[in-house]
This record gives C-alpha cells, structure tokens and sequence, in this order.
C-alpha cells in the first residue's frame, strides 16, 4: 500500500480565530471555506480545520482534547527562520510551548500550539531537505 496521507483534519472551537493563526502566522491561504471548515492545501495533502462539533458529529465520538499526543510539524529552511515564525505566530494568537533551542542531534526547534491548542513544532533540522515545493525529505 501507498504511504501516504490525504487529510489532516484538526477540531477547533471558532474557525475565524483559527483562520487569524493560520492566515497571519503561517501566511497560509484556505482553498476552501464555509461556515463549518476551512481547507488549505498543502505540499501533497491537505489540512482542514473543522469546527469540532461537526467533527465530532461526523466521526460518532467525541474528540480527545488537550492530549498533547500529537505534534504537527513545519519545517524552515534556517534558525533565523524558526525564531521569526515563532514570533509571528504567537502574534497571530498561539501561545509557545517550548522557546527555541538546539535539540542534541543539531538544528534548532520550538513548539507553539494554535489557539485550540494544537501543538506545532517549528523546526530547522539540518538532515531535511526542503525542496522548492515545500516537501520535506529525511535525510542524513
């Protein structure tokens, strides 16, 4: 079978305060969009952000949060770039998790979660190539 992954769709309480984080901090544009969900399109998938009572109405459970079992990530191309996009996301409206600083096999990484609290790693890792769509792939 294929590795791959279609959708990730995330739970959130007010689609406008979200659509403020991912718009203004990440400068990311929905593809789609109504009442109950945003769709951005991605480097070969696509990230929803639905409001959770519809998510939770479509899946027939009721959603798990404040977990924390599960990060996102996204990638930069620098340690400069980590710290400004940290920086513009809390001022977007999500709040940081862990500040800046070099994890032990290199680079440099901080967590920040969106104001639903989904946590997001912000990462220059230097064994990941990004190429000039946006994918990422590991490599040492």
């Amino acid at each position: 079978m294929q590795q791959q992954i279609s959708v990730v769709t995330l739970g959130v309480a007010d689609l406008q305060r979200s659509r403020r984080f991912y718009r203004d901090g990440f400068e990311w544009t929905p593809v789609f969009q109504n009442d109950d969900i945003h769709f951005y399109q991605m480097n070969g998938l696509v990230l929803g952000t639905w409001l959770q009572a519809r998510l939770e109405e479509d899946m027939r459970r009721p959603c798990q949060a404040g977990s924390g079992a599960v990060a996102l990530a996204h990638n930069v191309g620098s340690g400069e770039a980590v710290e400004t996009l940290l920086e513009k996301l809390v001022a977007a409206g999500g709040h940081v998790l862990r500040p800046a600083d070099a994890p032990g096999h290199g680079g440099l990484r901080g967590y920040v979660a969106d104001p639903d609290g989904h946590a997001w790693e912000i990462a220059w890792n230097p064994s990941f190539q990004i190429d000039a769509a946006g994918r990422v792939t590991f490599g040492l």
